[in-house]
Order: structure tokens, then C-alpha cells, then sequence
């Protein structure tokens, strides 16, 4: 049962959202080569260095933070949503009545679903940000192999470790937040919108904290 749970939360998080963060992810990429590639356009830096710029760009802040930030809203909402609904129609109550736990079975598979598929969904968003801006950067001038060049110039493996971590923190502050303010709403269809409301809004701000914390502990 509860596997069952996990593999179903994992698709709902994981396949229902690709196409959103793809799309964003091409595109963060492509306004970031564009926007790098016109301020080097006149200055002594070579303009290879826009590939180099991208490519940390994107796996240090903009992969896992606007991934996160964008699933805050598109995952965190209908988890505050779909448990909240439960609550006020008392299908907890009355999970709760034949003896399941409630706790493990709703909240557990959400969260453990979400951090084990969320950093998979950063690595996609990294790779279609780098390629969005090879695309880019073609219409602003740069070359495809000086681009190229960049991407593999100076690369830091504790990079993309440190892309990862963020994916796995961000992914359980989202839903663990989520998860609890959708199982502890109290009232009626006002109260579960507030109670989506405040999912969304607490997640972002803490998803910005936490990268925050991390990149000063471990840069």
C-alpha cells in the first residue's frame, strides 16, 4: 500500500511536472547567455567566457533554486490542497478511525517521493538550461564550439554535488510544509484556499533561506 502510495507520488511530482520545468529551464538558460553575451560584447573578456558563466549560473543558483521555487507552487499548492480537502471532508478522520496512520500514509510518500524524484527534475533543468543557452547564444553571436569551450572550461564537480544538495533540502522543506499546513486546516473552502496560500508563500521563503544557509556553510 504504501509503496504503491510512493510510486503514484513520484509520478505526480516527477512526470507532471517536467514540461513546466523544461520549458523554464530552456529559457532561463537562453536569457542568460543572451544577457552575458551582450555585457562582454565590449569589454577585454573573451566572449567564450559566456558558456563558463551559464553553465555555473545554471547549476549553482538557477537549476535547483527556480525548479524549487516553481514546484513551491505547482506541487506545494495541490498538496495543501488535496489534504486539506481531506481534512474538511473528514476522510482522515475516518482513515484514522480504521486504525491507519494517517501521518505515514499521506505525508510519508509525499515527502519521501518528492525528495527522491525533485533532484532528478534539477538535473533535466540544469542540462536544458545549458542547451537553451547554446541556442541563445548562436542569435547573440558566440559560436558554438567557443560556447562549448566555456562549458568544459574551469568545471568544479562540487558543483553539481552542491546542485543536488539543494534539490534534496528544497524538495523536503516544499512538501514538508505543504503537508502541514493542508493536514491542519480547520474550517471550510476559505480556510483551504489561505491554508494553499500560506503553503506556497512559506515554501519560497524558506526554499530562499535555506540556499542561502547552504551556500554559506559550504562555499
Amino acid at each position: 500500500m504504501y509503496w504503491k502510495e510512493l510510486v503514484r507520488q513520484m509520478d505526480d511530482i516527477g512526470v507532471g511536472s517536467l514540461i513546466i520545468i523544461s520549458i523554464i529551464s530552456i529559457f532561463i538558460g537562453a536569457v542568460t547567455a543572451v544577457q552575458f553575451a551582450y555585457q562582454l560584447g565590449d569589454s577585454l573578456v573573451p566572449i567564450w567566457w559566456v558558456g563558463y558563466i551559464v553553465r555555473d549560473s545554471i547549476i549553482l543558483e538557477f537549476a535547483p533554486t527556480i525548479s524549487c521555487l516553481v514546484l513551491a507552487g505547482k506541487v506545494g499548492s495541490k498538496i495543501a490542497s488535496e489534504l486539506g480537502s481531506m481534512r474538511i471532508s473528514e476522510q482522515i478522520d475516518a482513515l484514522e478511525i480504521m486504525g491507519v496512520n494517517t501521518v505515514a500514509f499521506l505525508v510519508g510518500p509525499r515527502i519521501l517521493g518528492a525528495v527522491l524524484i525533485i533532484p532528478f527534475l534539477v538535473i533535466i533543468a540544469a542540462a536544458l538550461g545549458m542547451w537553451g543557452g547554446l541556442m541563445a547564444a548562436q542569435f547573440s553571436g558566440v559560436a558554438p564550439e567557443l560556447f562549448e569551450r566555456g562549458l568544459i572550461s574551469w568545471f568544479e564537480p562540487f558543483n553539481v554535488r552542491l546542485m543536488l544538495i539543494k534539490g534534496v533540502v528544497f524538495s523536503f522543506v516544499l512538501t514538508s510544509i505543504a503537508c502541514y499546513q493542508g493536514y491542519h486546516v480547520k474550517g471550510g473552502a476559505l480556510e483551504l484556499g489561505k491554508a494553499s496560500t500560506r503553503a506556497v508563500v512559506q515554501a519560497s521563503i524558506m526554499i530562499l533561506a535555506f540556499d542561502y544557509l547552504i551556500a554559506e556553510i559550504l562555499l
